[in-house]
């Protein structure tokens, strides 16, 4: 039904709203390509065994989709993306998970269409999927920028030989740490866990509304947390502003699950999580090889 408002007019290709010719501009021009320009894809799949349907299916049929499943999700196989893992999801929200991650998103497409398509994919129910890209983070600070945290945040003399050694171990680390970032590696430890997140906007609790010093201050407060964690904990934050339903997506792999519990309860103390987060769904589960996932499953007949 019409709501009696006048339909607004569009502009010709080539003109703009007033009417003249649009400005034309030569700059260079960019390729086109679905490789990112840095970083890589990433992907979390999420399904559910619809044993309805797998009962139908027959023995034969069975067996058969079972060894494509393996194949699939054999992250030694020729095509398969760069960094595969599967896993085991207790409760309700989904029986098992994939990550997968690389630079071919046609690669990590055609993984999930092969596991729809393999003779047990009718039975394999999607349940949830998120989409993002690894990045380094802007609040990540170049050696320069340490630096200056450490004088001004920290009061670190510049003529110190802490201050000279502090930078120094900053700047041998920074290359390995942002490449973690954008090329992750996948821990093969026993159990990891995936939640979106975005920033809060409402009211005087608009990140975006703050400085950025001010910003990249709470986050520096927030990594400091973090690294309590080194060694038991292992993260990758990938960006998903425009690519899906949340800002961020939040992968955690442990040593061991009380790990887990631990860091999100501590860092929801900063303030940048308690004043400004926004959290979906927690989806936690733990590794299997693709054999023992099916097993595990009970997809065989």
């Amino acid at each position: 039904m019409s709501s009696g408002n006048p339909v607004a007019s569009h502009p010709a290709p080539g003109q703009e709203a007033s009417g003249r010719p649009a400005a034309r501009h030569h700059a260079e021009p960019v390729p086109a390509s679905l490789v990112p320009t840095a970083g890589w894809h990433f992907l979390h799949l999420y399904y559910q065994v619809d044993r309805e349907r797998l009962a139908r299916l027959s023995p034969a049929d069975r067996a058969l989709g079972c060894e494509e499943l393996a194949a699939v999700l054999d992250p030694q196989a020729a095509n398969a993306p760069t960094r595969l893992q599967c896993f085991a999801v207790p409760g309700h929200k989904a029986d098992f998970g994939i990550v997968t991650a690389g630079p071919d998103l046609r690669a990590i497409h055609a993984l999930e269409t092969a596991v729809a398509a393999s003779r047990v994919g009718p039975a394999l129910r999607p349940t949830y999927s998120f989409y993002s890209i690894t990045e380094v983070s802007e609040y990540v600070p170049d050696v320069d920028d340490y630096g200056r945290i450490l004088r001004d945040r920290e009061g670190v003399d510049p003529e110190s030989p802490s201050y000279r050694a502090k930078v120094a171990a900053y700047a041998d680390r920074l290359g390995p740490m942002n490449e973690q970032r954008i090329h992750p590696e996948f821990p093969d430890w026993p159990c990891l866990c995936f939640y979106p997140m975005s920033k809060m906007r409402s009211g005087d609790q608009n990140w975006y509304l703050l400085p950025f010093e001010k910003r990249s201050e709470l986050m520096a407060q927030h990594g400091r947390s973090g690294m309590k964690y080194a060694g038991k904990i292992s993260q990758v934050i990938t960006a998903s502003t425009g690519l899906d339903d949340w800002e961020w997506g939040v992968t955690l792999w442990a040593r061991n699950p009380v790990y887990l519990k631990d860091i999100v309860y501590a860092m929801r103390f900063d303030e940048s999580s308690a004043r400004y987060a926004l959290f979906g769904d927690f989806y936690f589960g733990f590794l299997l090889p693709p054999r023992e996932l099916i097993a595990a499953l009970r997809l065989a007949p």
